[in-house]
């Protein structure tokens, strides 16, 4: 099928990994390396982040219930200390795919982000940088927040929701993620699914979906 729409989640793709931060915060604190990963995977459609995701709590009842779930587990890290590291650097070469995939297609972006972290959807740490992310926020022609919408990936209904605003069969579009859990929906919709690891396999796998050079 040819394709019409290319979809993009944000963080993780458009910037660095929020798993790098999270990596060294673990590691200034003592943390066994991936434990904020593994709090977030309990429960993971009703957990604090979840929840949070889809505004059903506010900060101070997120930063509770994360101390909760992560003590249960071992180690006690309160919710107000992750949010800080939710916001990456922002990845140039994906941003110039970006705006080669506007020239040619229709772009949209998914994002799971939580209410009143940082500046904007992207969750950007500073103003400055809050400048960048609407810019790139700015490209697309259809934009789908968790926080906003009360639905979050992986539910199918987001990428139908994306599907509806952009007037695209999810058969002829490509979808961009770094977390695997969330490209499942997107391929099993019918979508070109690419979860990005790096960006040099992100952008080989988006070329050769879309036809287009990197």
């Amino acid at each position: 099928m040819a394709i019409e729409a290319v979809i993009w989640d944000f963080g993780g793709v458009f910037t660095t990994s929020p798993f790098e931060a999270f990596r060294r915060y673990e590691a200034r604190n003592d943390l066994p390396t991936d434990f904020i990963r593994s709090v977030n995977a309990r429960d993971p459609d009703d957990n604090a982040w979840a929840r949070f995701e889809r505004a059903e709590i506010d900060a101070a009842s997120f930063d509770a219930l994360f101390l909760e779930e992560s003590a249960c587990l071992g180690h006690a890290v309160p919710g107000r200390d992750v949010l800080p590291l939710l916001s990456g650097d922002i990845r140039p070469r994906m941003v110039a795919a970006l705006k080669a995939c506007k020239a040619r297609f229709k772009v949209g972006c998914i994002t799971n982000n939580v209410p009143g972290a940082g500046h904007g959807a992207g969750m950007a740490a500073s103003a400055d940088k809050a400048a960048a992310v609407a810019e790139i926020l700015g490209q697309f022609d259809a934009l789908i927040e968790s926080s906003k919408a009360g639905v979050r990936k992986p539910d199918p209904r987001i990428y139908q929701m994306m599907c509806e605003l952009l007037d695209a069969a999810p058969e002829h579009c490509v979808y961009l993620d770094d977390l695997g859990i969330n490209c499942k929906p997107a391929a099993a919709l019918g979508m070109v699914a690419i979860k990005v690891s790096s960006e040099d396999q992100a952008l080989a796998e988006l070329a050769a979906a879309t036809g287009l050079s990197f």
